[in-house]
């Protein structure tokens, strides 16, 4: 689920691969909850992704006697990360929502601005799916909106770990990760 672009994209995941994967999908889960009342039409994707997660905890968390200390750890660091980027979703939507009403504008205008439909610009602003790199810059250039407050700049926990493996490969002493580059040292 790292890339997951479009929450539509749900319907091509066969199953969770790792804790991350759990976490997000509950966090997902939890947001779509309150979107499939406005359409319904995503009601087949939440379905679809709480199988997943039944079916994931049901594969990995079922057995209380074969849980490791490992699990519960990396358990722990995906639910770390998980709340960094909620958090972070959470401050970019109230910050847009603040500059709609300063501007006088719904999300709806947001939309036409961007050329979608006012449900994707929900699924957006509350980080179901993914603003492309185009919305971002035209929300920014439009609205005022600082870009650091629209893109995420650390680092997912998959990319961490490959970027902090490419460093060692490397053999660059000088090139060094600071704690700020990611979510969890």
């Amino acid at each position: 689920m790292k890339d997951l672009i479009n929450i539509r994209d749900i319907e091509n995941i066969q199953k969770l691969d790792n804790e991350y994967d759990l976490q997000k999908a509950l966090l997902l889960d939890r947001k779509l909850r309150l979107l499939v009342k406005e359409d319904s039409s995503l009601k087949a994707i939440h379905d679809k992704l709480f199988k997943l997660i039944q079916d994931y905890e049901s594969e990995n968390w079922s057995n209380s006697e074969s849980i490791t200390d490992e699990q519960f750890l990396e358990s722990e660091i995906a639910e770390s990360l998980i709340e960094v980027e909620r958090q972070f979703v959470q401050q970019r939507k109230e910050t847009i929502r603040k500059r709609l009403k300063a501007y006088d504008m719904t999300q709806q205008d947001l939309g036409t601005l961007l050329g979608h439909k006012k449900s994707y610009v929900s699924e957006l602003i509350n980080g179901v799916s993914q603003f492309s790199l185009k919305d971002l810059v035209i929300i920014h250039r439009v609205l005022r909106i600082d870009l650091s407050k629209l893109i995420p700049t650390y680092l997912q926990n998959d990319t961490r770990e490959k970027v902090k493996n490419s460093i060692i490969k490397m053999n660059k002493p000088k090139l060094k990760l600071r704690k700020t580059d990611l979510v969890i040292s």
